[in-house]
């Protein structure tokens, strides 16, 4: 959370120390601004992921979480938002911050079922 935080507050600041140059600066500081929002709950989903694996149950939980949310819905919604609805580079960092709320919403769903439990390590 600190680091969303301090992504969203001092984005242009952490941009200015990898380039002065003010086109890069301003898509970058926009970037982390729309990344900081989904960290939240990016979070959950990372700590869901190390509670399925600290359980033993490494697949299928977490493999599927990771695969479909970033691989199935982030990099196809990335095209659809940036290509087809004209968000350009936007419709790219929303589609991130789309791809990590699900990921956050749905392991914490999967391990509230407590199918992890069953796993035999």
């Amino acid at each position: 959370m600190l680091i969303g935080i301090s992504f969203f507050l001092f984005s242009e600041t952490l941009i200015r120390l990898f380039t002065p140059e003010i086109e890069v600066i301003a898509i970058g500081a926009r970037c982390l601004k729309i990344i900081a929002v989904g960290y939240l709950f990016y979070g959950m989903g990372m700590v869901m992921v190390q509670a399925f694996n600290g359980a033993g149950d490494t697949v299928p939980h977490p493999t599927w979480l990771n695969f479909i949310c970033f691989w199935i819905i982030e990099i196809p919604l990335a095209w659809i938002l940036s290509m087809n609805l004209g968000m350009q580079g936007n419709g790219v960092f929303w589609s991130i911050v789309i791809a990590e709320s699900i990921f956050g919403v749905l392991g914490m769903w999967i391990f509230s079922r407590g199918g992890w439990k069953d796993k035999q390590i």
